[in-house]
């Protein structure tokens, strides 16, 4: 990631995603020849006519009215900032530059005062950097709400909270059979495919994928976060049906596997945090509401549905939502009371 501040403009943030070619620009920038070799710091007065470095981009510090760029590297684990870091594969630190329009560029003391204030600058700097990390691999591994929980210290066994939540339980259809006849390379692109698409309806709604269990997945809409908590799970639902489409028919084209999906859709208190042991805990929901959940995803191959609905998510909404249809109450295993449940038309 770059920082860039300006006088006038204030700050910005970029995100550079990995990758293994690199643009043509950084190939031509002054931090990818400071990086690639031997030297901690490299400077140009832009003002000179036949300057010793030069680079595509300060031509366009010269239009800004630059007389002077500075920069220099730190690499946080190593002590030699001097040895060249493959630009490609770089180490953790950071490369700092600097441009001056002063008349007579920078002064010895200005660069003497700037290399005294790095090392708390690379402190900071690597802090804040080490902190957007945890939350993007938290945020990958746990979701979003679950990051946040973790991050702000609620990591110990047992801490837990009630809320109400509409319980979301997606799988693929026929995934077992698949996965007897597939290589595994194919169900592990097979399994991104779909899950992919899954996860962006869940969080475009606001909910929270909690996990994934094989070639299933569990998601809650917090009805505490989300006032419209069933009516939006149902239209994330919908949303789901039609995404399979497109992405079937891509599949189908390149000639890969295709397959369809069923989803569970209740509501309840479920209890949220940490369960496991001492030493490995798991963010997730428990509770009558959850077992549920699983049984009536169980019942959509019985009543030959992919979307079945539990009367606790369908009921409040069946005079604003003519597309839900009774399927009938059923008697689900380990579940006391039997279940009216619902499916989309």
């Amino acid at each position: 990631m770059a920082f860039r501040w300006t006088r006038d403009g204030g700050n910005e943030r970029e995100n550079f995603e990995r990758t293994t070619e690199a643009p043509e620009e950084y190939l031509q920038s002054p931090i990818y020849y400071l990086l690639s070799n031997s030297t901690e710091e490299i400077r140009q007065k832009l003002t000179v006519a036949d300057p010793e470095l030069n680079f595509p981009i300060f031509n366009l510090f010269r239009e800004r009215g630059s007389t002077d760029y500075f920069a220099t590297k730190r690499m946080f684990l190593r002590k030699d900032n001097a040895a060249p870091v493959d630009p490609m594969q770089t180490e953790e630190g950071v490369v700092v530059s600097l441009t001056t329009d002063a008349p007579d560029g920078f002064t010895d003391d200005h660069l003497d005062g700037f290399r005294q204030l790095l090392p708390p600058l690379c402190v900071t700097m690597k802090c804040a950097a080490n902190r957007l990390m945890a939350e993007d691999i938290t945020a990958a591994y746990l979701g979003r709400d679950a990051s946040k929980r973790v991050l702000s210290g609620d990591i110990s066994r047992g801490s837990t909270q009630t809320i109400p939540a509409v319980i979301w339980y997606f799988d693929l259809k026929g995934f077992t059979k698949m996965s007897e006849t597939l290589p595994g390379p194919a169900i592990i692109d097979m399994l991104n495919d779909y899950f992919a698409e899954a996860v962006e309806v869940v969080e475009r709604h606001g909910g929270n994928v909690l996990k994934f269990m094989g070639d299933g997945m569990l998601a809650i809409f917090d009805m505490d976060q989300i006032p419209d908590a069933r009516r939006v799970a149902i239209e994330a639902a919908l949303e789901l049906r039609d995404a399979f489409i497109p992405l079937n028919d891509r599949r189908k084209a390149a000639g890969l596997t295709v397959t369809e999906f069923t989803l569970a859709l209740h509501a309840g208190d479920v209890l949220y945090g940490n369960i496991g042991g001492r030493n490995r805990l798991d963010f997730t929901v428990i509770g009558p509401a959850v077992n549920t959940t699983s049984r009536i995803l169980g019942m959509c191959s019985a009543v030959d549905q992919a979307i079945v609905i539990s009367a606790k998510v369908a009921a409040p909404l069946l005079e604003s939502i003519p597309d839900l249809v009774s399927l009938g109450q059923y008697r689900l295993r380990g579940v006391r009371d039997r279940q009216e449940l619902f499916t989309l038309d």
